[in-house]
C-alpha cells in the first residue's frame, strides 16, 4: 500500500524529468529561462513587500515616539477604558508617560540639587516698558547719553549723573528676582566658614535685590560706573552716609562688563585664603543689560570714596621706589610708629604681602606693575596700547595704580578691580609682584600647601550658581582652579628658594 502510494506521486515527476530529457537543447534552455524570470519576479515582489512593511513599521514608532509612546506596548487585549495607565521611562529614572490626562508624580531624581521650576514672565502693558526691553542696552545708552546732554549744564564736574527710567522702576523686568528662587545656593544649615554672615547677606543681596533704578556715576579721569539701586532695608545711618555721597540711597551694587568675570573668581579666592580684602561680588543676569549675559556685580561701598561725590577711588599715590623703601622700613610692623623722614605710608606692612600672594596667583598686574615690566605682554594688553611698558627703564618713578584703602581705615587696603588672567603660561607669569616680599601670610600658604585649595573653591563657587553656570558647570570651574593650582605650586617653589618667611598677619 506504502509502495504505490509513493509510486502515484513521484510519477509525474519522473514523466516529465524524462521528457525533459528527451526535448531538444533549444527547448531545455528555453524552459530553464522562463523559470528563471518566474523565480526573479516572486524574489522582487517578496523583497518590495517587505520594505514597504518595514516604511510602515518606522513611520509607526515614529508616530508613537512623538505621541509620547515610544517603547510602550499595548495589546488590543487591553481595554483602555478601565482607567488602567502604563508608565514607561523613556530615559532611565527621567521621564514618565502615562496614558492619562494627569501625570504622576517622577520619582525622586536627586535629593541632593533642588529641580529648577519653569520661570513665569510677567508681562506689564506699560508702553515705556515693552519698549525698553526690545531696544535692551542700546536704548539705555541713548537715553543715558540724552540725558547727560541735558543735565551738563547743572551737575559739576565729579558730581553724580543719575539715569532714572520707569521700566527699571518695575522690579518685573529682572527675571531673575522674579523666580523667587535665589541663585546663591546653601544648602546645608550654614554656608562655608570662611564666609562671615554679612558676606552671605551682601551676595544674596546683589544676587536676589529688586531692582529700583540704575544709575550712571562719572568719576574723574576713570570710566563711569553703572551702579543699580536694590529694594533693601538699611539702618539710618547707612541711609544718611549713603545720601550724603549723592550716589547711592540705601544699597547698592556696581555693574561690570560680562567679560570681567574673574571679580567674582577673585571674591571667592579671597575668601578661601582667609585675606578677607575683596567687596563681594556674585553674577547676575539683567534683561536690560548686555542682551541678559551674566554681568559681575560688586558690592558699592560709599567709603572708598571721598566725601560728598563720587569722584573717584580713595587712592594712595605711590611710586615703585617709595614702595620698594616701604617694604624695608617694615611700616608700622608690631604698631610702633615709623619715623617722619621713614617715608613710610598709612598702610600696614602685612598688607602688601596679601596684595602681592593674591595678585601672583590672579597674575593682576594693574596694581603692582601697570606697566608690564615682569612679563611679555600682549599687543592687545593695555600697558601696550598706551604705552606703559616703555618707561619701564626707570622703573623708580613708575606709579602704581589702585591701591584702595578706605578713608576711616587706612592701615588697609582693599582689593577691587581685579582684573585677572587665566591664560598667562607658567614661563611668563609676573615675578615682579613678588620683588621685595620677605613674608607671607600663614593662613594663605596653608591652603595652598595642604591641597584643599580644589576642595574648598569647588564647595565655594558652587553657591553662585549664575556663575557656575556661565563657566561651563564642573568642567569649566576645574580648568579656572588648575591654572591657580599650577601657579600654586609656583609660588611654593618661589617661597623655599628665596627663603620666604610664613607667619600669622591677624592685623
Amino acid at each position: 500500500m506504502g509502495k504505490s502510494r509513493f509510486h502515484w506521486l513521484f510519477f509525474p515527476c519522473l514523466r516529465l524529468t524524462s521528457s525533459f530529457r528527451r526535448c531538444p537543447l533549444s527547448n531545455r534552455s528555453l524552459i530553464i529561462a522562463s523559470a528563471c524570470v518566474v523565480y526573479l519576479l516572486v524574489v522582487v515582489s517578496q523583497v518590495g513587500y517587505s520594505q514597504q512593511h518595514r516604511d510602515r513599521r518606522i513611520e509607526k514608532e515614529k508616530y508613537r515616539h512623538t505621541r509620547g509612546l515610544y517603547n510602550l506596548d499595548i495589546s488590543d487585549s487591553v481595554d483602555l477604558q478601565t482607567g488602567a495607565s502604563f508608565v514607561v521611562p523613556t530615559r532611565s529614572n527621567v521621564v514618565y508617560i502615562t496614558l492619562k490626562s494627569k501625570r504622576l508624580k517622577p520619582a525622586h531624581i536627586r535629593g541632593t540639587i533642588r529641580p529648577k521650576l519653569r520661570r513665569k514672565v510677567r508681562r506689564n502693558k506699560d508702553e515705556a516698558y515693552s519698549a525698553f526691553t526690545q531696544n535692551k542696552r542700546g536704548t539705555l545708552e541713548r537715553d543715558a547719553g540724552q540725558t547727560k546732554r541735558i543735565i551738563a549744564s547743572n551737575t559739576s564736574r565729579g558730581e553724580t549723573r543719575d539715569v532714572y527710567y520707569k521700566s527699571l522702576e518695575i522690579i518685573h523686568t529682572d527675571a531673575q528676582a522674579d523666580s523667587h528662587i535665589s541663585s546663591i545656593r546653601i544648602y546645608s544649615q550654614k554656608a562655608p566658614p570662611w564666609f562671615s554672615h554679612h558676606d552671605v547677606k551682601d551676595m544674596r543681596f546683589l544676587a536676589d535685590a529688586k531692582v529700583v533704578r540704575i544709575k550712571e556715576v562719572s568719576r574723574r579721569d576713570s570710566p563711569s560706573l553703572l551702579v543699580f539701586e536694590g529694594e533693601t532695608s538699611v539702618s539710618t545711618t547707612n541711609l544718611k552716609h549713603t545720601q550724603r555721597s549723592n550716589v547711592c540711597g540705601g544699597q547698592c551694587g556696581v555693574i561690570s562688563s560680562p567679560v570681567d568675570t574673574t571679580e567674582v573668581f577673585a571674591f571667592h579666592l579671597d575668601r578661601v585664603l582667609g585675606l578677607n580684602r575683596t567687596l563681594p561680588a556674585v553674577s547676575r543676569r539683567f534683561n536690560v543689560l548686555y542682551d541678559g549675559q551674566p554681568c559681575p556685580v560688586v558690592l558699592w561701598d560709599a567709603s572708598l570714596y571721598p566725601e560728598g561725590r563720587a569722584a573717584g577711588w580713595s587712592t594712595m599715590r605711590l611710586t615703585w621706589g617709595e614702595y620698594q623703601s616701604s617694604l624695608k622700613q617694615r611700616c608700622w610692623h608690631k604698631n610702633i610708629n615709623p619715623k617722619p623722614d621713614s617715608g613710610c605710608s598709612t598702610v600696614h606692612h602685612y598688607e602688601w604681602s596679601k596684595l602681592a600672594l593674591f595678585d601672583f596667583l590672579l597674575q593682576i598686574h594693574n596694581r603692582l606693575d601697570p606697566s608690564c615690566c615682569g612679563f611679555r605682554p600682549r599687543q592687545e594688553d593695555v600697558c601696550v596700547k598706551l604705552g606703559h611698558n616703555t618707561g619701564c627703564g626707570d622703573q623708580n618713578h613708575i606709579q602704581l595704580a589702585n591701591i584702595i584703602r578706605r578713608g576711616h581705615d587706612p592701615r588697609h587696603l582693599v582689593f577691587t578691580t581685579n582684573k585677572g588672567f587665566f591664560d598667562r603660561n607658567e614661563d611668563n607669569l609676573d615675578f615682579r609682584l613678588l620683588e621685595g616680599i620677605k613674608e607671607l601670610p600663614e593662613q594663605a600658604v596653608l591652603v595652598l600647601k595642604n591641597k584643599r585649595l580644589r576642595e574648598k573653591l569647588l564647595q565655594s563657587l558652587f553657591l553662585d550658581q549664575t556663575y557656575w553656570e556661565s563657566q561651563g558647570g564642573r568642567q569649566g570651574i576645574d580648568k579656572l582652579i588648575d591654572v591657580i593650582e599650577r601657579r600654586a605650586k609656583v609660588l611654593l617653589t618661589y617661597i623655599n628658594a628665596h627663603g620666604i618667611k610664613i607667619i600669622t598677619m591677624n592685623v
